[in-house]
């Protein structure tokens, strides 16, 4: 299910027909839970790759945290781009389930992520968010996978 978070109060738009010039997915990855972790994210322009990133998130985080740090990341660079209209896909239920409201934080370490990314998503005109397998986020996971192998020692 894909739902659409609409900043200016226009929904015109049937949600299962969104299409948007720009997609971007973000992951998060970390060895044990809590454990070191990364996160990666990478935005397409009309499927063409047109940024990714990914970063050392920390020695003790979890999985979830990772992932929203990925998310962050994505929003912070569609943000710079001056993008306003956007689909944001991830592997992650929770956080993507979380993002439409369709689920609580109740962990308070998500808490202030979350909050964060909320903050984010006001820089937009619409944001869409679409849970997707693994096997369909296959850059962003290897974009977090390298972000855990540059921490440095």
């Amino acid at each position: 299910m894909i739902t659409t978070t609409n900043n200016n109060n226009n929904n015109n738009n049937n949600e299962n027909e969104f299409v948007s010039e720009y997609v971007m997915n973000f992951d998060g990855c970390c060895k044990g839970n809590p454990g070191p972790g990364g996160s990666g994210a990478v935005l397409y322009q009309n499927g063409v790759e047109i940024w990714a990133d990914s970063v050392f998130v920390g020695d003790r985080v979890t999985n979830n945290g990772a992932e929203y740090l990925g998310l962050i990341m994505g929003l912070i660079e569609a943000t710079a781009l001056q993008i306003d209209n956007i689909l944001v896909r991830g592997d992650s239920q929770l956080v993507i389930n979380q993002m439409k409201g369709e689920y609580q934080v109740s962990s308070h370490n998500l808490k202030y992520l979350y909050a964060e990314a909320k903050k984010l998503e006001a820089n937009f005109i619409k944001v869409t968010y679409q849970h997707v397998y693994r096997n369909e986020n296959t850059r962003a996971d290897i974009l977090s996978n390298e972000g855990l192998l540059k921490r440095t020692v």
